[in-house]
């Protein structure tokens, strides 16, 4: 069992967090995970139990911690959580809950939240580069545009999203880009090194993907806030857990002190490639199209077991 634990970054407090969590995984036969086994933790954005924020109430970030806690344990059921919960979604106060998910021994840290990249994001993403720690990131849900921060810093893993429907190929799944899908390049990161795309000459979102269409969503349980009990949620802030609770099922975290792993020569037997749809206007271009290989809303594709991890 993985014991160094996955970290969670949200705002507010769920104060319901943990007996919803034990719902979910009871329902899909997964092990307890619990404060009294060791296995879930919550602290607030100093690393201390008390005194937590205050209470997410209506404001929709309940919502996104069950999300995240739901999909880091369906990707891995025996990986220890941390959550880590910020006084106020400000990039200081997250910023801050970074550093102390990172400080408390984090193994991978996903953060579902993000806004339009600007001038100062520089101050902050130091925050989300840790040597040896995987951070990852939601790419957004608003299309083909400016990036989000904290998806476009150096390094960080920004994590698109797609549509899955059935099919009837080996697979049983047709896969293509998810319309909201973030995506974009990069007026204040510079691309690094290992990324080789033509059009965008600074850091281009996104690295790869996973599943995020509200439409073919994914099932999560919460009680506090809009939306009590059962729900099919999706976006990016579904699929940066997903890969991050990947990322804590393989392993190898050291491997991931920026998205280049995903780049690699090696990589691509490890990923769907995905190819159809677009999340917005580029006149067909990579950058809002799913292409082969490389491109924005998908990145180099979507988890195909863990050999790309």
């Amino acid at each position: 069992m993985p014991t160094r634990p996955s970290p969670l970054v949200d705002a507010y407090d769920d104060p319901t967090a943990e007996a919803d969590l034990a719902v979910y995984r009871a329902t899909y036969g997964l092990p307890p995970c619990t404060t009294a086994n060791g296995c879930f933790r919550k602290v607030n954005q100093s690393g201390q139990p008390s005194p937590l924020p205050q209470s997410a109430g209506t404001t929709g970030w309940a919502t996104e911690t069950a999300l995240d806690l739901d999909m880091v344990s369906a990707a891995c059921p025996e990986c220890h959580i941390l959550l880590v919960e910020g006084d106020e979604p400000t990039p200081a106060d997250l910023a801050q809950a970074e550093d102390t998910a990172v400080a408390l021994g984090a193994n991978e840290v996903s953060n579902s939240y993000g806004g339009t990249e600007r001038n100062g994001d520089n101050a902050f993403a130091q925050h989300y580069s840790h040597p040896g720690v995987a951070v990852v990131a939601s790419s957004g849900d608003a299309g083909y545009g400016a990036p989000n921060s904290p998806a476009a810093y150096p390094g960080v893993i920004a994590v698109g999203g797609t549509t899955l429907t059935r099919a009837g190929n080996d697979r049983g799944w047709q896969e293509t880009a998810w319309a909201g899908a973030g995506s974009g390049c990069s007026a204040w990161f510079a691309k690094p090194a290992w990324q080789q795309d033509t059009d965008c000459p600074g850091r281009t979102v996104a690295d790869v993907s996973a599943v995020a269409d509200p439409q073919t969503g994914v099932a999560t349980y919460n009680t506090t806030g809009r939306r009590a009990g059962w729900a099919v949620v999706g976006g990016t802030s579904a699929s940066s857990p997903f890969v991050a609770g990947l990322i804590g099922l393989a392993g190898n975290p050291s491997a991931f002190p920026d998205a280049s792993r995903f780049y690699s020569d090696g990589a691509a037997a490890g990923l769907n490639d995905v190819v159809g749809g677009s999340n917005g206007n580029c006149d067909g271009d990579y950058l809002c199209t799913a292409v082969e290989g490389y491109d924005g809303p998908t990145g180099n594709g979507t988890p195909n077991g863990l050999n790309a991890f």
